[in-house]
């Protein structure tokens, strides 16, 4: 049995940590969190040990080690801008940590990171769900084999994604670009993640729009040109959307064909977990393209674009 301690655990992703942990067999022996409304613990580690205040929470780990029931893993849940200094804990007690994306939110972090990995002779994963999707995983695989026999093909993406959330999320921390890192960063880095991983890397990027609630712009990919909109705010939902009474709308077109993946979900971190613990699961150096992309956008000045490279949606 996997020995876990959970950073995070009130937040919003902790229970799809929590349920794969308990679902892959795993064991939480420690959870942190700020806030003490953590009830969704009761339904997968009751027995764990709860603290709201990280010098206690210290004691506790360090006194597992001391007794010989050192932690194998920490499961990393806590807001983007503090993702660096847990799994820098995490390492230094010895243990693995698995972190949700944003793994890091400068480059430079995850250089010092890769570099303490080595130092502590530890590793450090960062959940890439959509790499997982059994749809998405039959797209690459077909751009893959496409692309044998056309290496210089360039497909066409319209990415959409709109999730709307209430005046809430800008008083969170998730509305500080500074600890969330905007939001190219807090809800699109998993699809530019995906888009990278299938499409090769990122030639250039462009930055059309950009608000408290919305981004939109262009990236040049090896094999892919992708005009993208990514928004929190339900006004800009399309209108069959706004009137089926659906929060969210999610699209990815690939030369103007829609490409459906909008099921699957539910088991990814599940999957995820176990990939990590056959001895696969994705390093911290596979976080870095993408990594690397949303640094570019969160500090690109704005650009025009044209008819080519403005997604639809801003052309609207």
């Amino acid at each position: 049995m996997k020995n876990f301690a959970v950073i995070g655990v009130g937040g919003y992703v902790a229970p799809r940590h929590l349920r794969a942990i308990k679902e892959c067999g795993g064991d939480v022996l420690c959870a942190i969190d700020k806030h003490d409304s953590v009830g969704i613990m009761d339904s997968y580690f009751p027995h764990t040990h709860f603290f709201t205040e990280f010098e206690r929470f210290d004691r506790h780990v360090d006194k597992l080690k001391r007794e010989g029931k050192g932690l194998n893993y920490f499961s990393i849940c806590s807001p983007n801008y503090l993702h660096d200094a847990h799994i820098r804990y995490a390492l230094r007690n010895g243990a693995d940590a698995i972190c949700e994306k944003p793994l890091v939110l400068n480059p430079w972090n995850l250089d010092a990171l890769l570099s303490l990995e080595q130092e502590c002779g530890k590793k450090v994963y960062n959940i890439l769900q959509l790499r997982l999707h059994p749809k998405i995983i039959a797209l690459k695989e077909s751009v893959q084999a496409h692309l044998k026999s056309h290496p210089n093909h360039i497909y066409d993406i319209d990415l959409s994604y709109i999730t709307s959330r209430g005046n809430w999320y800008f008083t969170s921390w998730k509305g500080d670009k500074s600890k969330s890192g905007g939001i190219a960063s807090n809800i699109g880095i998993h699809f530019f993640d995906m888009l990278l991983w299938i499409f090769g890397e990122c030639k250039a990027s462009e930055l059309y729009f950009e608000s408290e609630k919305t981004m939109a712009g262009f990236l040049e990919l090896r094999n892919a040109r992708v005009r993208w909109f990514l928004s929190v705010d339900a006004t800009t939902l399309p209108q069959e959307v706004k009137e089926s009474g659906k929060p969210t709308y999610r699209s990815l077109k690939i030369n103007q064909e829609e490409f459906e993946f909008s099921e699957g979900f539910t088991d990814l971190h599940t999957l995820s977990y176990q990939d990590i613990f056959s001895g696969g699961g994705f390093s911290a150096i596979e976080a870095q393209p993408s990594i690397n992309v949303v640094y570019a956008l969160r500090n690109a000045p704005l650009s025009s674009g044209d008819s080519q490279t403005l997604h639809p949606f801003l052309q609207k």
